[in-house]
């Protein structure tokens, strides 16, 4: 095993809290076209707070792809390779959610994120696999004319992801910033599944 891999028996769950977001993700890409994209894809999610990142088919390149990633986000951020689609594993609960330019894929911009998500990405020369596509709870596309490269689709799906998870004040109805900070979040009452006595 190299520098920053596992062998994806073990996950760590981790919350992150960046920007208010709830809950964690991790990212990841099947088959691997160009490293100098996967690096920059694996900088972006180290920026955005990425809880895990991981490869499927193929080996991540820190010689290649770390020429992209100036951050060396593998040494920060837990990459896991694994050899197929069968050795995948994801913590508890973690749903898997396909990024395809697909008819019957979900809009991103009227896509709810899961609380816990893995997101996957295909090669750049290519498409998720069938059997990929078939092991994801949700498929999303990015609503564009034409394919993106990975690390642009995938930093636009980690935006939405801030935007619709964090908490951020509302934006103005006219251009500029915000007039207000955002509302503080209340805590409600204790749930009790006894009535009390």
């Amino acid at each position: 095993m190299g520098k920053g891999q596992s062998d994806g028996l073990a996950f760590r769950r981790t919350v992150v809290e960046f920007g208010g977001m709830r809950g964690y993700f991790g990212i990841r890409v099947e088959g691997i076209s160009k490293p100098m994209n996967v690096g920059n894809l694996f900088r972006t999610a180290h920026a955005f707070g990425a809880s895990f990142l991981f490869t499927v088919n193929e080996d991540y390149s820190w010689r290649k792809g770390g020429q992209a990633d100036t951050s060396a986000a593998p040494e920060h951020v837990p990459l896991y390779n694994f050899p197929d689609i069968a050795a995948i594993r994801l913590p508890g609960g973690c749903r898997l959610v396909g990024v395809e330019l697909t008819a019957e894929a979900i809009e991103l911009p009227s896509f709810r994120h899961p609380n816990r998500a893995a997101y996957v990405l295909g090669p750049e020369r290519g498409s998720l696999s069938p059997a990929l596509m078939a092991r994801c709870d949700y498929v999303v596309r990015v609503p564009t004319r034409f394919c993106l490269n990975v690390g642009v689709a995938g930093a636009l799906v980690m935006y939405d992801r801030l935007l619709t998870t964090g908490r951020f004040a509302e934006r103005p109805v006219s251009a500029g910033g915000p007039l207000e900070p955002p509302t503080p979040h209340v805590h409600g009452l204790p749930i009790r599944r006894k009535p009390a006595e």
